[in-house]
């Protein structure tokens, strides 16, 4: 079955099931430590939660997880694409209600994916992320979520000559907000990917309708320290490259690191200064069939180097280390469901020339078309 069939069996199975993602994440609060997120963390959550289809438990979900924040707070993120019943029920909200900032972006962009021979959808294809701030933003209930394309069906790979493709969903995103093309903003994202090294890759793009604009780029598959520091002298990064460079020696030096990402803001002016990285301990492949399911010891070797930074949590980092779990049958009123669980990423966040921040991002996912056996492919 294909994985486009198999999102719309279980979206349709879904709705027989409730109506919100409120109503799902309902089931599993005993599954979700208290220590990653507290009782009235978890009810702000919900509430957020009740404002979306239940339908988007057919595509990734999840929390980020401030593991330096001693609160235990978090931030909550879904899927949507257009074309299937998540998509649609923002895309009637936007009809309905000329108010409601979020579904008209969303039905913008999907109208320009859903265009006749459309270069966005050659590149991203239909699928769209939300990230709402909840525990990031406390009193920021109206805020809008940020937003973010992955180029899945056409990679944007450094050297192969596709700055055009990064103006093009950038441009894409900009305009879903209402808001004005920028040209300095649009070549600014061009000479980032074109500072790139060989084989890294531009793997996703985002915006924040309700913070500082900018431009979220997330790089990966940088091979070496040198080569990652030689990019942001590159682009100009207005920070202290020697603090990057320290940083990564230090957790090379208590696991094997086998490939480094940087999420850096692209603004008019220039380069952001706060810098995400991502080290990688396992490699992926995005066209591996099972390129979600985790092994269970997978993230032991860097959970453990986190765990020598002063500034983490080490209660948050004890209750994340067994989040990871195998694919698990549930059983509904409609039948069984797999559910599917893991760490997606965690990203170090380095800021006034100091590692300040490490965030973990787990996901969960539902299929009611598939085995524990046969996994995800999401």
């Amino acid at each position: 079955m294909e994985i486009d069939e198999a999102i719309a069996l279980t979206q349709d199975r879904l709705a027989q099931e409730g109506r919100s993602m409120g109503e799902l994440l309902g089931y599993f609060r005993k599954r979700i430590s208290p220590s990653l997120i507290g009782e009235r963390e978890w009810e702000r959550v919900l509430e957020r939660a009740n404002t979306l289809p239940i339908t988007m438990g057919a595509q990734p979900f999840g929390f980020e997880l401030p593991l330096h924040d001693p609160r235990p707070v978090a931030d909550f993120g879904v899927s949507l694409a257009s074309g299937n019943r998540s998509g649609d029920i923002f895309e009637e909200r936007a009809r309905r209600d000329e108010t409601d900032e979020t579904a008209k972006a969303v039905e913008r962009l999907f109208r320009e994916m859903e265009a006749r021979n459309s270069p966005l959808r050659e590149i991203v294809g239909r699928k769209l992320m939300l990230e709402y701030d909840i525990g990031s933003a406390p009193g920021s209930k109206g805020s809008r979520p940020g937003m973010f394309l992955r180029p899945n069906e056409r990679t944007i790979v450094a050297g192969a000559g596709h700055q055009d493709h990064v103006g093009l969903v950038v441009d894409a995103l900009v305009s879903c907000l209402g808001r004005e093309s920028v040209a300095e903003e649009r070549e600014n994202a061009e000479r980032v990917y074109l500072a790139q090294p060989d084989d890294t890759r531009l793997d996703s793009f985002g915006v924040f309708p309700s913070r500082d604009r900018a431009i979220r780029l997330a790089i990966m598959n940088f091979k070496s320290q040198r080569e990652i520091c030689s990019f942001l002298e590159t682009i100009g990064w207005p920070g202290q490259v020697s603090a990057v460079d320290a940083v990564i020696s230090r957790f090379r030096e208590r696991a094997n690191i086998v490939r480094t990402g940087a999420n850096i803001d692209v603004r008019a002016d220039g380069i952001g200064s706060a810098l995400g990285l991502t080290l990688i301990v396992k490699q992926r492949y995005t066209n591996d069939s099972r390129y979600w399911i985790d092994g269970l010891t997978d993230w032991d070797p860097f959970l453990q180097a986190l765990g020598h930074e002063e500034f983490i949590v080490q209660e948050k980092l004890a209750a994340l280390a067994d989040w990871t779990s195998k694919p698990t049958m549930l059983f509904a009123k409609t039948g069984g469901f797999v559910l599917l669980r893991g760490i997606h990423h965690i990203k170090l966040v380095i800021s006034e020339n100091r590692l300040e921040k490490a965030k973990a991002y787990i996901y969960m996912v539902f299929s009611g078309a598939l085995s524990p056996e046969q996994g995800l492919s999401v």
